[in-house]
């Protein structure tokens, strides 16, 4: 018999074994009993057959553990050891594609190769995976592909996410995408909740389908059989078309307002050197060209010497394009346009000479092709404010820096002694030399100031298009009418011209184009003139003001 002491320690000894199991269950892998494990290693399947049911169940199964092998075979970087364990190589960081397994490779890694049909079976899975990943973007971007490539398999997963779906903007996405599923059924309450789903959506891509449930085919009969369906389309039809309008309105108004601020930048300058010092400076769109390849030749600069700081070249070619188009400015100044004062029309045919000089300077020193300015990473990209309405940052900024340039010249000449020595020599040039203005060192400021916006106005037209010699020759007119048209002398009218006549170009150009649109925009102008010499502000009492 045994002793009570030989008791406990079998007991004990038991107790220990039976902790020391379940703890070496507890601790096994879950691939170790996992299916999935077997799935990821079946993806190296040299049997195309094999390996498209692999794909399929793995799909099916909707275990987001699986995404990571998936995209690895997507992407090339699937491979196989000898054993037939899969493995991910990313960039030489090779580790198991059975997620929790730790196990090294055993021999050599084989790539596994798939054809084109069976990436184009991948992007419907992965889709499918990807719509139970926690990630929101994740999962909005996987309706969006299912939507793009529906199947029975698709709606199946997708009716599923609609249920567990919590996010609006995925579930909106989803809802989406079943009823361009549904829109193709037999049954008609389907087709019915449908039309009702994108009617509220109010997604423009669908118009060609309302348009097809609304018409009739060459037989003379409708094409949606049921007039449930069609009424509602008709509603539909009717919602995304004014969507579309109002898309456009929004649409034309941004891009009009950064062309209005582009032909502000361009006008500023030549409102202070026409408007106040009435030099008709043809060469003013040169300043524009000058201040473009300043910052041409900056983004070379900073390339050659600081790579590591291209983000910030823009920065630096603000000043760089202002300083060169001042001193061009001044140089005119000092050696051709003092002599002509009070002739205007001498004052055009020099400046014009000018123009096609510097062209051709500018030609001989970079070429007479054109040069491309890169916007910085800052600049690149843009926020959809609507379907089909992109506000990119490089004509936010532009905008942006419009406002500002105005504000710089605002506060130059109504808050410094520079303004108000420019504003007491256009009032009175005799009084002013007699109280002991420089009117001829006043001259030459204003006009290298005029030029050195107008430099500003090149920085930003490098953001927006290439650079070339005749860059200035297409803002000279367009400059011009805006002094014209908004008061000569007046700043507000500069605005209020600039930004009147890019919004009328840019809802005029769908309708007319974009030439017969300018057309129409100078006989206005003409016309606007002949009724309206001053311009929308005019000048009041004797002597011009500036404000």
């Amino acid at each position: 018999m045994r002793s009570p002491t030989r008791n406990r320690s079998w007991l004990l000894a038991a107790l220990f074994a039976f902790v020391a199991l379940a703890w070496v269950g507890r601790s096994r892998p879950a691939w170790a009993d996992d299916t999935l494990a077997s799935d990821i290693d079946h993806l190296g399947s040299t049997d195309p057959v094999a390996l498209h049911d692999t794909v399929d169940h793995l799909a099916k199964a909707g275990d987001a553990r699986a995404l990571p092998a998936l995209q690895a075979l997507d992407d090339g970087k699937l491979k196989m050891d000898t054993a037939g364990h899969a493995f991910i190589d990313d960039n030489g960081s090779v580790k198991s594609a059975v997620p929790g397994a730790n196990r090294a490779p055993v021999g050599a890694l084989t790539a596994v190769e798939v054809d084109n049909s069976m990436r184009r079976e991948l992007g419907p899975a992965l889709a499918a995976l990807r719509l139970s990943a926690p990630e929101k973007d994740v999962r909005l971007a996987a309706a969006q592909e299912l939507a793009g490539h529906p199947s029975d398999d698709a709606t199946v997963l997708l009716r599923t996410a609609e249920k567990n779906e919590k996010d609006p903007d995925v579930h909106a996405e989803i809802v989406l995408a079943l009823a361009q599923v549904d829109l193709a059924s037999n049954d008609a309450n389907r087709r019915l909740a449908a039309v009702v789903a994108l009617q509220q959506s109010g997604d423009i891509s669908f118009k060609g389908d309302m348009e097809r449930l609304t018409t009739k085919d060459p037989q003379g009969e409708f094409n949606e059989p049921d007039p449930r369906v069609r009424q509602a389309a008709a509603a539909t039809l009717k919602a995304i078309e004014n969507k579309i309008a109002l898309i456009s309105v929004v649409g034309n108004l941004f891009y009009g307002i950064s062309l209005g601020s582009v032909l502000l930048l361009a006008a500023l300058g030549l409102a202070i050197t026409f408007g106040l010092m009435r030099v008709i400076n043809m060469a003013h769109g040169e300043m524009l060209m000058l201040g473009a390849y300043a910052t041409f030749s900056v983004q070379n600069f900073f390339a050659a010497h600081f790579p590591n700081h291209m983000n910030w070249y823009l920065v630096a070619a603000v000043p760089a394009a202002f300083l060169l188009s001042f001193a061009v400015g001044v140089l005119l100044e000092r050696t051709i346009i003092q002599r002509l004062y009070g002739r205007p029309l001498e004052t055009l045919l020099a400046t014009w000479g000018i123009s096609l000089i510097l062209i051709q300077t500018v030609r001989v020193i970079y070429g007479a092709q054109n040069v491309a300015v890169a916007n910085p990473d800052w600049l690149s990209g843009g926020w959809q404010l609507l379907p089909g309405v992109v506000l990119t940052y490089s004509r936010l900024v532009v905008i942006v820096f419009s406002a500002a340039v105005l504000l710089f010249t605002w506060f130059v000449m109504n808050r410094t002694k520079l303004g108000l020595e420019l504003r007491a020599v256009v009032q009175n040039r005799e009084m002013a030399a007699a109280i002991g203005i420089a009117t001829r060192r006043v001259d030459m400021w204003t006009f290298g100031i005029g030029s050195g916006i107008a430099g500003l106005g090149g920085v930003a037209l490098s953001q927006l298009g290439n650079v070339g010699p005749e860059l200035g020759q297409n803002y000279i007119v367009d400059s011009f009418m805006v002094v014209v048209l908004g008061g000569v002398g007046k700043m507000a009218g500069t605005v209020v011209g600039a930004m009147g006549l890019g919004i009328a170009n840019k809802f005029l150009e769908p309708f007319a184009g974009a030439v017969l649109g300018k057309i129409f925009i100078l006989g206005f102008i003409i016309l606007f003139v002949q009724k309206r010499p001053q311009g929308l502000f005019a000048l009041k009492g004797r002597f011009a003001e500036v404000g």
